[in-house]
């Protein structure tokens, strides 16, 4: 299992960023969480088969139709909670 940090910016706010990547996530049978941030980026946590998270995050590049993404700042996160489903948080 394999777990991943991304933060997200771009025009990714206002453009149904976090229903996409909930979606998306689900569709590949990830868990973890997205949730938008105050600074206009969209952070998220993916977790899951290894292969399944680098699609997840391959796709994070494109997103929804009216998104566009500038970078994606992404990090491997150790061992440590194990989500069982992908949701939304609360913006932080």
């Amino acid at each position: 299992m394999k777990t991943v940090h991304a933060m997200i910016t771009g025009r990714v706010q206002g453009v149904g960023y976090r229903a996409w990547t909930i979606d998306e996530a689900r569709r590949l049978g990830l868990k973890g969480w997205v949730r938008n941030r105050l600074d206009r980026s969209v952070e998220a946590m993916f977790q899951g088969d290894e292969a399944n998270v680098e699609a997840m995050f391959e796709k994070c590049w494109q997103g929804p139709l009216m998104a566009r993404v500038v970078d994606i700042r992404k990090r491997d996160k150790a061992e440590g909670e194990i989500f069982d489903s992908f949701t939304s948080k609360s913006t932080l």
